[in-house]
């Protein structure tokens, strides 16, 4: 059996104000009504690619005071931007205002620009991640934290309100290294991941490594849980839908290449890049996307991508809708998602 969400996570420069978040509400509304799984939304700061999320609780409390059914979760709340208590106050408003339907997958961010909240941070950001986690869970469960205040005196205080939920379900997001999987797994956290920048076998036996830590932390009771977050627009034709995705998927992809090739290769280098090798990296990573990867196309071509991910050992998948296509298309487009989701679950 494999889990259906929506996951949001859009590039910004073609939204018109007045409409920025009615795919967002409506698509939750839809998946409240049609018993998707969750809807997730990440932290994203200071570029147009993702900018519309720059806080995940906010937007979760807009998705629980509308929805009564469907979990809410942060795709990534990027923890050492953030006091461990803001993350369990506003977290648990959410949890409040959902009546126990609160979950936070956690990041320790990867664009330096976005440690401009918190510039200390940036150089031990995977320490201060995993620390930050354990704050969170011992605030969710009531018990205090040590902490100095505005005179310099030290105290310890906890954080309301109570939540609902006993435990904070809890997520690491990731992609690259292996060994954030296996930490995952040893700290019992879920895992959201995708395949934007793995493949297939490399995803395979990471998670494989991931089960293992799970299955040794917890003594075998548990082996984790592994959510893969894939690209989704639906349709009759599988050609028709190609066409359809191109314009608003090849610009989504050349915003996100621009961004990662800055981080990983510096803004000089990325800048440097001539315009057709950009174009033939986003239009050979459209075509495998389509082609392989994402959920595009007709119902029956994603079955087999879902059956795929199911051998890689994913649980649960999270739908990104929100690509740049226009939110009516895509609204209309989740009726055939829910076929699918009928169909796999």
């Amino acid at each position: 059996m494999m889990d259906f969400g929506l996951f949001y996570f859009a590039d910004d420069s073609g939204a018109v104000e007045t409409d920025r978040y009615r795919l967002l509400l409506d698509g939750a509304r839809f998946a409240d009504e049609n018993d998707f799984h969750a809807v997730w939304t990440p932290e994203r700061h200071f570029h147009q690619f993702g900018g519309t999320y720059p806080n995940p609780s906010v937007t979760g409390a807009a998705i629980a005071a509308i929805t009564s059914r469907v979990r809410i979760r942060a795709g990534s709340v990027v923890a050492p931007l953030h006091h461990p208590l803001r993350i369990a106050e506003e977290w648990s408003v959410v949890d409040n205002i959902s009546h126990g339907r609160a979950g936070v997958s956690f990041a320790s961010g990867w664009h330096a620009t976005d440690f401009a909240l918190n510039p200390s941070a940036y150089q031990d950001r995977r320490t201060v991640m995993y620390d930050r986690i354990e704050q969170v869970r011992a605030l969710w469960r009531g018990e205090s934290i040590d902490v100095v205040d505005g005179l310099g005196n030290p105290g310890q205080v906890r954080s309301f309100p109570p939540p609902v939920q006993a435990e904070v379900p809890v997520w690491i997001t990731s992609v690259g290294d292996v060994e954030t999987f296996r930490s995952a797994g040893r700290i019992r956290a879920g895992l959201l991941t995708h395949l934007l920048g793995q493949s297939p076998e490399q995803l395979a036996e990471k998670v494989a490594e991931y089960r293992k830590a799970a299955a040794e932390a917890s003594d075998g009771a548990w082996t984790g849980h592994v959510v893969a977050m894939v690209h989704t627009f639906l349709g009759e034709d599988n050609e028709a839908v190609r066409e359809q995705v191109r314009p608003s998927l090849t610009a989504y992809m050349r915003s996100s290449l621009r961004l990662i090739l800055s981080s990983d290769l510096g803004p000089e280098d990325a800048a440097n890049l001539e315009p057709d090798e950009v174009d033939f990296l986003v239009e050979r990573a459209f075509e495998h996307y389509f082609d392989n990867i994402g959920l595009l196309g007709s119902v029956d071509k994603a079955q087999r991508i879902v059956a795929n991910l199911a051998e890689l050992g994913v649980d649960e998948v999270a739908c990104l809708i929100d690509f740049g296509l226009p939110a009516d298309e895509v609204l209309s487009g989740l009726t055939h998602l829910k076929v699918l989701r009928d169909a796999c679950g």
